[in-house]
Order: structure tokens, then sequence, then C-alpha cells
């Protein structure tokens, strides 16, 4: 039986699913030990370094001039910016909920296709959905309105967040409208390389908490490097170069439903009803959002 020429882009994307789930809780060990500049920085810098090394001993295309710039840009974005912004959000909330709150991505998605030129226009049920998307959002408050209280901690999560979600669907955009000749893989490890040595400077000259070593946290960097750096964004920039955006976009479902439960494994992070209702209005929303962003406009 003929295999489906997709086949290994939806392994890819599997991959994807599970390990960057994981990844959640491996930033939170990690940072018990690593500030959160280093920990990109570092993080990015070894697992770029070794797929450039991988990538010149199998004398594979390495991208050169305009193709090397747009990957170093889509890298500073996706990986610089989006997962960086992660990072600093897991200092002052729970990872599962940094996952939960990350599936709303595909409204930035949605929104940066309707920014750049070509892209589709936004239009009422789009907006409805990501309407109904925040309100689910504003769930994850309740619990902490008091007499004039707030958890500004999980606010300020919130929005570091929605500037890691908006830059992570720019640069995403922008690698796949400018791929070049690179196998994408390749791609992806020099995109890691350019966000980790851009950050690398800042990481050590910028005063910051000093290293607390641990063998959890350096063990947690391992795994990031591992499976969230070479197998995970190799599996994601594959997989985004050979399936539609609206398949690809499911990951954060699966992402957000394995971070919640190993942060309550290993955290006892709180999940309760209120967080339970919060999921389920969010992937609605994202369901309806992707259900009728696929559907053209009657005057297009």
């Amino acid at each position: 039986m003929p295999r489906n020429p997709l086949f290994k882009a939806y392994l890819a994307l599997v991959a994807v699913c599970f390990f960057w789930g994981t990844t959640y809780l491996g930033i939170r060990m990690s940072l018990e030990t690593f500030p959160p500049l280093v920990l990109v920085a570092v993080r990015y810098t070894i697992s770029g370094s070794l797929m450039l090394v991988f990538a010149l001993a199998r004398g594979l295309h390495l991208p050169r001039g305009r193709e090397l710039f747009h990957a170093c840009c889509s890298g500073l974005l996706v990986l610089g910016v989006g997962n960086g912004a992660l990072v600093f959000a897991e200092v002052i909330i729970p990872s599962g909920i940094a996952g939960l709150i990350i599936t709303m991505s595909p409204f930035w998605m949605v929104g940066a296709e309707a920014m750049l030129p070509g892209g589709a226009r936004l239009h009422g049920p789009t907006l409805g959905g990501m309407a109904v998307g925040l309100a689910g959002a504003s769930l994850l408050f309740l619990p902490d309105l008091g007499p004039g209280a707030i958890d500004h901690n999980l606010l300020n999560g919130f929005l570091i967040l929605q500037i890691g979600m908006a830059a992570w669907c720019f640069g995403s955009i922008y690698q796949r409208r400018k791929s070049g000749k690179a196998h994408p893989v390749i791609a992806g490890g020099v995109q890691q390389i350019a966000a980790g040595v851009t950050l690398l400077p800042f990481a050590f000259l910028l005063p910051h908490a000093p290293i607390q070593w641990s063998v959890r946290g350096v063990s947690a960097l391992v795994y990031l490097v591992i499976f969230g750096s070479l197998v995970g964004y190799s599996a994601y920039v594959y997989a985004m170069d050979r399936l539609p955006v609206a398949i690809v976009s499911v990951y954060p479902y699966v992402n957000a439903i394995v971070a919640v439960a190993l942060g309550w494994l290993f955290y006892r992070e709180r999940f309760g009803l209120l967080e339970a209702v919060s999921m389920i209005v969010i992937f609605g929303s994202v369901a309806m959002v992707k259900r009728y962003s696929l559907k053209p406009t009657k005057n297009r």
C-alpha cells in the first residue's frame, strides 16, 4: 500500500502536539536554575549550533544572502520574542495556565493574515469568535475578583503572552512566505541560532538573578534543547512547510491539555471548574474562528 505523501508531515505535527506540550513543564523546571533571558539564549544557541554542525557534516544547503536574512528575522520573531515571552510569563503564572492562554494563538494568526498583503479579511463570525474567546479567558480571573482585588501576576502574564503570540504568528507567516531552497529543518536551525546568539549579550550583560545550579534545572534545559528545539521546533518548521496553516494550528489544543495535566501532576497547579469552563469556551471559540476564517467573504 503506497504511503500518503504527507505522512511525514502529519507525523511531525504529532511530535509538535506532544513534545511542545511537555515543554511548558520543562520551562518551569529550568527556571528553578536559570534566569529567563539566560534560559532562552543558551537553549537556542546550543540547539541551533547542533543543527548547523549536522548540516555542515552532511553537506546540506545552508541559507545565504536574502534567504539567510529572512531565516534570521523569522527566528528572532518566533523564538526570540515569541518563546521568550512564554518563558518570562512562566516566571509569574502557572505553566498549565500559560498553555491554556496560548491556545488563543490562532486569533493572532488570523489577524496577522488579515493585516498582511493578500490575507483574508476579518468578518463578523470571526470577530464574534474572538470575542467569545476573550470572554472565556476572562473566566481565569474570576477566582481573584474580590473587593477591588485582581491577580496582577496573571494579568501581566496574559499580556506578555499576547506579545509573544503576536510575534510568533507574524514570524511564522513571514517564514512561510519567504521560504527558500534550504530544507525547512535546516532553516529552523538557522532561526534558532539567530535567536540564541542575538540574545546572548543581553543575557549575560544585563543584571539578573544568579544561576542556581540544580540537577533538575539542568536536566530540564537538556530536555528543552533535545525535545523542545531539535525535535519539536524542527518538526514544527517541517509541518508548517508541508501542511496548511489551519491544520498545523491545532497543536495548541493538545499542548494545553498536556501542559495542564503535567502542571497539576508535578506542581499541583490550580485547575478547577472555572479553569475547565474557560478551556472549553476558548477551545470552542478558536474552532469557530478557524471554521469561519476558512470561508471567503462575499465581496472577495
